[in-house]
């Protein structure tokens, strides 16, 4: 989304986006800086970019620790923070000044430059965060919650589906908090008055005919006024929700926001207002002080919860995170042990409940067709996280076509699928 708002700016100049290295008069780097993998990724591109171009911006999240980066890359043109988009593109006007005209400005679509698909887009509804969880150091980097105007966001969703999109990926640091720091405003949308709320825009949302995925929900007791939605289709029955642990210490030591009980609690009337929910969640292993008897308390909450995509991360010390100070580091052994253990254990609950979907017939989204087989998206299925349903034969298909077909079989992640209209 940061990348697209900013590529969306420069071609507005008349700045043209180059291919490869070689045809670029300056590479603009957007980083990330939240986990240590990620850190190394970005140093690794900045590296990468210095060596094949020369003149580089970077940006981002890793761009809030600017001496690390000068230290290390002191060629670098420029460095800005995390959503400093005037700064990043007043750094391109000084290295590479912008068209003495602009003949591009009516080459812009209404809803800017993307880097997905044709068929689906982001579409990011507040910034920051207001949460202190001691792995994390997003809100040091983003700041609070700022969440935008109601109106804005339903003004950019209906561009983008005008512009052929037929899934939006609804997305922020916590989605669910949306409008709180807003306190009710209002903002107005097709001629009337909305507040700028949770339940609204997912309503709001849920009346424009595409497909509406709804990432990082928090399990807040707000969060069950939309499951109605859900069940009625409105918005895509599936909710991603950072559980992070199912040990009640463990989550105390992370400072997360519910507890694991109440979250099995919250799960099952979720699930009993809506059979067919989907819940993505993400686990981390190894937290300081995590002992063997709390890892099993997390692999029996997996098991209560019977989650249906899971993602999960080795605990890994982020620079300026309060967990680094805790007591009781995990050695890199063990972490890997029981990531192992946990993605064993989540791998046989996913297969479990695919297979109960063997024989149904559901619509799915064509993401792409290659060599006569489709790779295709259901309902419970996001782009790039989650599992794919693989069509074969193809026959016509293309990409981005909404197809109803039948299961015939399923592995451990995916389905294999026949299309059926």
């Amino acid at each position: 989304m940061d990348s697209e708002r900013i590529l969306t700016q420069l071609r507005t100049e008349g700045y043209e986006i180059a291919p490869t290295y070689s045809d670029a008069d300056v590479v603009v780097v957007n980083t990330c800086g939240f986990l240590e993998s990620a850190q190394e990724e970005s140093l690794h591109a900045i590296g990468e970019a210095l060596t094949e171009n020369g003149r580089v911006i970077v940006t981002g999240c890793l761009g809030a620790r600017g001496n690390l980066i000068r230290e290390r890359f002191p060629d670098v043109l420029s460095v800005t923070g995390p959503q400093q988009y005037e700064s990043v593109v007043q750094a391109v006007h000084v290295a590479l000044p912008p068209p003495a005209h602009n003949p591009f400005v009516d080459l812009v679509p209404p809803q800017g430059i993307r880097l997905t698909p044709r068929h689906y887009a982001y579409l990011k509804v507040a910034e920051g965060c207001n949460h202190k969880c001691t792995f994390c150091i997003i809100p040091a980097m983003r700041g609070r919650l700022v969440s935008r105007p109601i109106g804005d966001v339903l003004a950019e969703a209906e561009a983008l589906v005008k512009a052929g999109v037929r899934e939006l990926l609804v997305i922020a640091q916590d989605t669910s908090a949306y409008g709180t720091d807003l306190r009710n405003r209002t903002d107005t949308w097709r001629g009337q008055e909305l507040p700028s709320r949770f339940l609204e825009l997912c309503t709001a949302l849920g009346s424009l005919g595409v497909w509406v995925r709804l990432h990082y929900v928090y399990p807040y007791p707000h969060v069950d006024e939309i499951i109605p939605l859900l069940r009625e289709g409105g918005l895509l029955p599936y909710l991603d929700v950072p559980f992070q642990h199912g040990s009640p210490r463990i989550l105390r030591q992370m400072r997360r926001p519910a507890a694991a009980e109440d979250t099995l609690r919250r799960i099952e009337t979720w699930r009993g207002i809506c059979p067919d929910l989907t819940l993505r969640s993400t686990f981390i292993v190894g937290f300081p002080g995590e002992s063997d008897a709390e890892f099993e308390e997390l692999l029996a909450f997996l098991q209560a919860a019977q989650l249906d995509r899971v993602g999960c991360f080795q605990y890994s010390p982020v620079p300026g995170a309060v967990a680094n100070s805790l007591a009781g580091p995990v050695p890199d052994e063990v972490k890997q042990e029981r990531w192992d253990r946990f993605m064993e254990t989540q791998a046989r609950i996913s297969a479990a409940r695919l297979q109960k979907k063997i024989g149904r017939e559901m619509d799915v989204l064509v993401d792409a067709v290659e060599d006569g087989v489709a790779i295709a998206r259901s309902s419970a299925d996001a782009p790039e996280i989650d599992g794919n349903v693989i069509i074969e034969p193809a026959r016509d298909l293309l990409a981005g076509a909404l197809v109803r077909v039948r299961i015939q079989s399923a592995d451990d992640y995916d389905l294999h699928a026949v299309a059926i209209n």
